[in-house]
């Protein structure tokens, strides 16, 4: 017998901590917003305001979908009674409901001011050679899928090539509602252990990769940055082209003189692009760079900065002599490495959200 009070409990504090009622009120308002004469003639403000309502009609829907997939469930257990093929039927949609309400939940623990922005994510090979270049594109592999996964837009801004394989280093721009809240527990150090498959002698090596995570800065908010500040240098995309980079002389490097912070993009034909691109990484970075200073926020924004080698990973990927993925700041753990690797790490996401706001 399945007994939905769990679940009603959940879903009211999920409706208390989100605040469904005044959310509603708030997107009933704002639709109102498009309505009004004008509105749309001022083009940043009319999307800054669609993207609003995206946001909360997203809650507020998901919210509706989760009470009547109670109801549906408990109707399906009265009617059971007379029909059992019913209590199959209705297990069934328990078990997805559980699913999507965990995942709900979990947004409600998204409260920090800039988690509902999108990010730039920079990858980097650490200690280990050919074995940490080839580490570094599984991880964007994983990253990329995940992202996919969840219906969010992935650019890859940059992308340098490894000695023979993987890569040295790669930035990908995430865009979409929390990609920040839900990444920011991927910042730091990720390990790997595993039998190499570059060493003819079949031993074990131990990887390492770097990953940062910066959230994109609506332009709203103050980041100064001096025109004659900047060097701008242009130089043709390494690499061997394809996918991901260009073979034109079209990727741009910009370096902030005053801090030494370089921002560069090489993944479009267009210089413009590129310049532009580069701009919102170096926006980033130097926003980041100011929240440090200032030392506000400092939990939402930054991490611990690890060396990127040994004793300073965040989390274990180990292929061999076991398997197992474990984040070392929570303790969440899997023996399914090969999910994991394909994008699946909503259970690590979680796990350290949960611990963030205890």
């Amino acid at each position: 017998m399945i007994d939905l009070k769990p679940y009603k409990q959940k879903l009211e504090e999920i409706s208390v901590s989100l605040k469904i009622n005044a959310l509603s009120s708030e997107l009933k308002e704002l639709e109102e917003k498009t309505s009004v004469e004008n509105f749309w003639e001022d083009t940043s403000n009319s999307q800054k305001v669609l993207k609003q309502i995206k946001a909360l009609k997203d809650k507020v829907n998901k919210y509706n979908s989760l009470s009547e997939q109670i109801e549906e469930i408990e109707l399906l257990l009265e009617l059971s009674e007379d029909d059992k093929s019913l209590a199959e039927e209705a297990l069934l949609k328990e078990k997805s409901l559980v699913k999507e309400l965990d995942d709900f939940y979990t947004i409600t623990l998204l409260s920090g001011e800039y988690d509902k922005n999108s990010v730039v994510l920079s990858l980097n090979s650490g200690a280990g050679g050919t074995e940490a270049q080839d580490w570094a594109e599984m991880l964007l592999r994983m990253y990329t899928r995940w992202a996919n996964e969840q219906g969010y837009k992935v650019s890859i801004l940059d992308y340098l090539e490894g000695d023979g394989a993987g890569i040295k280093s790669a930035t990908l721009e995430i865009e979409g509602n929390y990609v920040y809240g839900y990444l920011r527990s991927e910042r730091g150090v990720h390990r790997l252990v595993r039998l190499s498959p570059f060493d003819a002698a079949g031993k074990r090596h131990t990887s390492f990769a770097s990953c940062s995570v910066l959230p994109i800065i609506d332009d709203d908010i103050q980041v100064e940055i001096k025109e004659e500040d900047l060097r701008i240098d242009t130089y043709r995309s390494s690499g061997a082209g394809g996918q991901h980079v260009n073979t034109t002389d079209s990727a741009v490097r910009i370096t902030h003189l005053p801090t030494n912070t370089v921002a560069q993009c090489q993944n479009e034909r267009s210089q413009i692009k590129n310049r532009e691109s580069a701009m919102k990484i170096l926006r980033a970075k130097l926003f980041e760079r100011q929240q440090e200073e200032q030392r506000k926020q400092m939990k939402d924004i930054k991490g611990a900065e690890d060396d990127n080698a040994f004793g300073s990973q965040i989390r274990s990927y180990v292929m061999h002599p076991y398997s197992m993925v474990k984040d070392h700041r929570t303790n969440e753990e899997t023996g399914n490495v090969k999910a994991v690797m394909d994008g699946d790490i909503n259970q690590f996401i979680s796990a350290y959200l949960k611990s963030y706001v205890k």
